[in-house]
């Protein structure tokens, strides 16, 4: 697909389609158990996957992947990026004051970005405030309470 597609279009379909995921899940190669994760994904069906490819090279990083690997039945793809530097660098300004309906979650995911980076994720004041914007950020039910992760963090 050689058409050009403006960033107003990739930010509304951002909007649309796109997560800014935040969690915490346990971990054998840490010191804690516990492992913050991080990822932006936006999904699409196989027709959309043209859309995927051109915000690929728009953010000059990420990878297009099957959707589920878990359900046959969906056949979507989705354009991932989890990489610290790429979330920092590339996603978060190129996103930046761009959503509304996204804003809140972009603006959390963001912080948490941020504290990733500075390394207070370390420290058990930073996963507290880690896990009060991760547990603030949908409303699907953890699996794990925040009381069980911070019981592991000494600092």
């Amino acid at each position: 697909m050689s058409q050009f597609i403006s960033d107003d279009y990739f930010a509304g379909f951002v909007e649309g389609e796109g997560m800014f995921y935040i969690g915490i899940v346990p971990s054998k190669e840490t010191k804690t158990g516990w492992q913050v994760i991080y990822f932006f994904k936006v999904s699409q069906n196989p027709a959309g996957r043209q859309v995927l490819e051109k915000l690929k090279e728009r953010l000059f990083c990420g990878y297009i992947k099957a959707n589920s690997l878990t359900d046959k039945n969906d056949n979507s793809l989705a354009f991932v990026v989890r990489d610290l530097p790429s979330l920092r660098d590339k996603v978060i300004p190129f996103f930046d004051n761009k959503f509304v309906i996204k804003k809140d979650a972009f603006e959390k995911f963001k912080q948490v970005i941020q504290l990733v980076n500075n390394k207070e994720h370390l420290k058990k004041s930073g996963i507290k405030r880690i896990l009060e914007i991760a547990y603030s950020m949908n409303t699907r039910k953890r699996r794990v309470s925040r009381e069980q992760i911070l019981k592991s963090y000494i600092n």
